[in-house]
């Protein structure tokens, strides 16, 4: 199962942790909630960088290096 974000590109879809293998075709993307667990912080490595994922206060999200 997935879900369509309005305002993305049509192949976008939200894939639900354990939901399987996304279709090549199909852009991944992610609930915020989903990448902090419910908490406000994530770690994303990328080409052996870590990055901080914060949600604020605000719940604006900022990416950090």
């Amino acid at each position: 199962m997935s879900v369509v974000f309005p305002g993305l590109p049509k192949d976008a879809r939200a894939v639900p942790q354990g939901a399987g293998d996304v279709s090549e075709t199909e852009t991944p993307a992610y609930f915020a909630n989903d990448l902090t667990q419910d908490g406000k912080l994530a770690f994303i490595c990328h080409q052996d960088q870590i990055y901080t994922l914060r949600i604020t206060r605000a719940g604006k999200l900022i990416l950090t290096k």
